[in-house]
C-alpha cells in the first residue's frame, strides 16, 4: 500500500560534479549519505559520459528492504538514461533485470523533468541554473531542506 515517504534535497547537496543529490526514506528518518558515495563515485566511473557537462541527478533511497542508488543524466537532448544499483547481502548489483527504480523515485523524477525542461532543454540552456533549481513546487511531496 502506497504511503507518502521522506523526500529530501536541499540545494548544497551536491556530488563532486555538480550532479544533486536527493535523499528518500522509507521510515522517514534521515537517510545516512556517506553509506552511498563510494558506490556513487564507481558507478559514474564506468560511464564514458562527461559528468561535469552533464545534467544530472542521484536518488540515496532508503527502501524497506534495501538501499537503492540511482544515478539519472540527460543526453541526446531530451532522454534520460538511469542506472539502478541496490545494496543486498552479496554488496552493491547493478541488475536491470531484477532492480528498478520505484514509484517513490518518480516522483523526483517528474520533478526534474522538469526542471530540466524549464532550464537546460529550452532557447537559453544553462547547465549551472539546473544545478541551483530545486523547487519543491515541482514535488508533489514535501521536500524537506535540512
Amino acid at each position: 500500500m502506497f504511503k507518502p515517504r521522506t523526500i529530501r534535497g536541499p540545494r548544497d547537496w551536491t556530488d563532486a560534479d555538480g550532479g544533486k543529490i536527493y535523499t528518500i526514506s522509507a521510515n522517514g528518518e534521515a537517510v545516512d549519505r556517506s553509506r552511498f558515495v563510494e558506490r556513487l563515485v564507481r558507478v559514474k566511473l564506468a560511464r564514458n559520459v562527461p559528468w561535469r557537462d552533464t545534467p544530472h541527478f542521484t536518488i540515496f533511497h532508503q527502501g524497506e528492504s534495501f538501499p537503492y542508488l540511482i544515478l539519472a543524466w540527460w543526453g541526446n537532448d531530451n532522454e534520460l538514461f538511469t542506472s539502478v544499483s541496490v545494496q543486498t547481502g552479496q554488496g552493491w548489483v547493478e541488475e536491470a533485470e531484477k532492480y528498478s527504480f520505484c514509484v517513490y523515485d518518480l516522483e523526483v523524477f517528474w520533478a526534474e523533468r522538469n526542471i530540466f525542461i524549464e532550464t537546460f532543454y529550452c532557447r537559453t540552456p544553462s547547465l549551472q541554473r539546473y544545478q541551483e533549481t530545486r523547487q519543491s513546487a515541482h514535488l508533489g511531496a514535501p521536500v524537506h531542506s535540512d
